[in-house]
């Protein structure tokens, strides 16, 4: 284990904002807004808000409030986040983003989860807190190829148990997260302890077992029709997007910014209220000052070699699951109970009517309160 800090030269800071200055970007059609892609007038606004307004060193500093690390895992460097919670080491949470998110995804649920007392809670229902980034994202390293999410679930283990020392361990994750927290139920259930998501990430090839799985898969096929796109491509032809995108910040926060407003529950608020832009630019700075933006997508590409999580007939994740069921999550509706105890151990259903793809950023104290209850029934307080 190494200690690592976040460190942007002035220099480099500089040299990208000025690409960012002197990015033409092409008309959109009259009143198209976000139909097309990034709406361009919001796109302008990111740029302005980005060269004028953003503090980049205020973010870098907030990216350093907690201790963080690099290992050795397997053919690539690791960084992970590592809090030691007021409890002296016991619950170990392990928390597990996706994309086009960061680690930056937990940041606000840090301190309440790992110092509960700070906030008027119990200090013995802290957590020690483990975020990794994923290989190829933000501050860990590129592996030399595509990595799918079962083997990512292996150095996991292998980072809590072996690194870290952790016998047994909790693990949450949404997006890809999920994804890497259900191989993890599955292959090392005998130090997972339990798993809790918020996007269902097994599939399997049995046909609808009722009315409500039906409209569920073909709400689900429309979601992808519509919003799915991006991930043909990243699967596919990875490397087309890294042409597209070289030494363009622009438009890889315009790919990116996308994905939050398509995919964000925005119902009852703007999307500037659910994703400030100081927050949705630091979670881009994490991509572009650290050139993770197309090794990042390449983990697309990760899960055509996992069976695109496709279990066979009779298998199922045993481990015991907990299942948060946001229902504005536009990409991946939640699915009906029924399907979901056909691929997991279901032990905890909750529905939530607000939130959406980005649970934690979205609706953090829901979350927060949702975590904290879970944990306390499958690893009760002693």
């Amino acid at each position: 284990m190494t200690p690592y800090k976040v460190e942007w030269s002035e220099a480099n800071v500089a040299a990208m904002l000025e690409r960012v200055r002197s990015t033409t970007l092409p008309p959109a059609p009259p009143g198209s807004a976000w139909t097309y892609g990034c709406d361009a007038a919001f796109l302008e606004r990111v740029r302005s808000y980005w060269l004028d307004e953003y503090d980049w060193r205020a973010a870098q500093e907030n990216l350093n409030r907690f201790p963080q690390f690099t290992t050795r895992l397997g053919e690539c460097e690791i960084h992970f986040v590592h809090v030691r919670g007021e409890s002296e080491g016991r619950r170990p949470l392990l928390l597990t983003h996706g994309w086009p998110g960061s680690h930056f995804e937990f940041w606000e649920l840090i301190e309440p989860l790992a110092f509960p007392s700070r906030f008027g809670g119990r200090p013995e229902s802290a957590f020690d807190l483990v975020i990794p980034s994923l290989p190829g994202f933000g501050f860990s390293g590129k592996p030399p190829g595509p990595i799918g999410q079962r083997a990512t679930a292996a150095l996991w283990n292998e980072l809590m148990t072996t690194v870290l020392g952790y016998p047994q361990y909790l693990a949450q994750g949404g997006d890809w997260g999920s994804v890497v927290t259900s191989w993890l139920g599955l292959d090392c259930a005998a130090s997972v302890r339990a798993i809790h998501l918020n996007m269902m990430a097994f599939r399997s090839h049995a046909p609808s077992q009722n009315e409500d799985e039906q409209r569920w898969m073909e709400a689900t096929q429309l979601a992808q029709i519509r919003y799915g796109g991006y991930s043909a491509l990243q699967m596919s032809k990875p490397q087309s997007l890294a042409w597209a995108t070289a030494d363009n910040p622009l438009g890889q926060a315009a790919w990116i910014i996308e994905r939050f407003h398509d995919w964000s529950d925005l119902r009852r608020r703007t999307f500037e209220q659910v994703h400030p832009l100081d927050e949705l630019l630091t979670n881009v700075m994490i991509y572009v000052m650290t050139g993770s933006f197309v090794s990042a997508a390449w983990y697309y590409a990760g899960v055509v070699q996992d069976g695109f999580c496709m279990l066979p007939p009779g298998v199922r994740c045993e481990t015991p699951t907990a299942y948060a069921s946001f229902s504005g999550d536009a990409l991946m509706p939640p699915p009906p109970r029924s399907r979901f105890e056909l691929l997991y151990r279901l032990t905890r259903w909750t529905d939530f009517s607000e939130g959406g793809h980005f649970a934690a950023m979205e609706q953090p104290r829901a979350f927060l309160d949702d975590l904290r209850t879970w944990a306390s029934e499958c690893w009760p307080l002693s």
